[in-house]
């Protein structure tokens, strides 16, 4: 008797397991073949009088002419691999599957980024490529397929992934994103989009016209994080501490509360008190942020300590659990 016990046991913790599995299996897997061929396709539909961010610039991308983001209908990659230095629930043990996508569909003065994201360092890569790029992390044992600023390149990483799904491509995707986002292009993610990592910069218009040159940029920002949330919900993690699927919102504290970070704390819980924030304190005046005098120096230690208390003061209490060293 106590052999037949032990093997039941064993088959409802294995039945149990794969349960969990195939609840928690990314998004992407549960799509027919021909759901995300037409996200892809509807996507890239777009591109012809380009509407995929707030910017409408209206170009035609697919016959070669460039928008705000001077990315035309091709896949643009500066770099990729396994990245340590994100958030614990994205990093585990072996790392977020990270792709650095060339070019950026906002200004930021102060980008760190900035050889990227405004002078436009990376090669033009097809599809194919892209999907060898998903799956060499996915084998080199990333958690996650991690797109860094996907926003004006999404119908080409979509496509990437079905043709990666095709080849055994398994791990959540991370879009990880400014936070200028359209409503009607990330409704076309969904279900293809496991974990949405947007910046929540500013909380106020003006802030984003002057920093990042996205006069709107608030307003757009609560209606995509919104709209995030509502696809996939707080932030899921496994036994293990690694993000399955869920809403993930950065917010890098600015000198002189140029990021208006109490109103953003404020929206953030209204659409949960659960959301998972990372308040940042890493901010440094690279690029052009010498031009605005406000942002021209690093953040004092006092300011970081005033954002985090606004953040508790909203009733967010699941804050990224690094702290800085100011």
């Amino acid at each position: 008797m106590a052999p037949r016990l032990a093997r039941a046991s064993v088959n409802r913790s294995a039945r149990k397991a794969a349960a969990m599995a195939q609840e928690h299996s990314p998004g992407y897997l549960r799509m027919s073949e021909e759901e995300l061929a037409g996200g892809a396709e509807a996507l890239r539909e777009m591109l012809r009088r380009c509407r995929l961010c707030p910017r409408n610039c209206e170009v035609d991308r697919l016959a070669g002419e460039l928008g705000a983001c001077r990315v035309g209908a091709d896949l643009m990659v500066s770099s990729y691999g396994p990245h340590f230095g994100e958030e614990r629930p994205l990093v585990g043990r072996q790392g977020s599957g990270t792709v650095f996508l060339t070019y950026c569909n906002l200004r930021c003065i102060f980008c760190q980024n900035y050889e990227i994201s405004h002078l436009g360092e990376g090669e033009v890569v097809g599809a194919q490529v892209g999907a060898r790029i998903m799956l060499s992390l996915q084998q080199r044992g990333c958690h996650n397929i991690n797109w860094v600023s996907p926003t004006h390149q999404t119908p080409m990483l979509v496509e990437a992934t079905r043709i990666a799904r095709q080849e055994g491509l398994r791990v959540p995707i991370v879009y990880n994103c400014g936070g200028y986002e359209a409503v009607e292009t990330l409704r076309l993610l969904d279900g293809i989009v496991d974990i949405y990592m947007p910046d929540a910069k500013y909380g106020d218009n003006e802030a984003g016209r002057r920093l990042s040159g996205a006069p709107d940029y608030w307003d757009r920002n609560r209606e995509a994080l919104s709209e995030m949330h509502r696809q996939v919900g707080d932030l899921t993690l496994d036994e293990s501490g690694v993000a399955l699927r869920g809403l993930l919102v950065r917010h890098l504290v600015l000198p002189s509360d140029m990021a208006r970070t109490a109103a953003v704390m404020r929206f953030l819980s209204s659409l949960s008190t659960n959301t998972y924030v990372n308040v940042m304190a890493q901010y440094r005046p690279e690029y052009r942020a010498r031009e605005a005098e406000e942002i021209a120096r690093p953040v004092t230690r006092e300011e970081y300590r005033r954002a985090v208390q606004a953040a508790l003061d909203a009733g967010l209490s699941r804050l990224d659990e690094r702290r800085p060293l100011l």
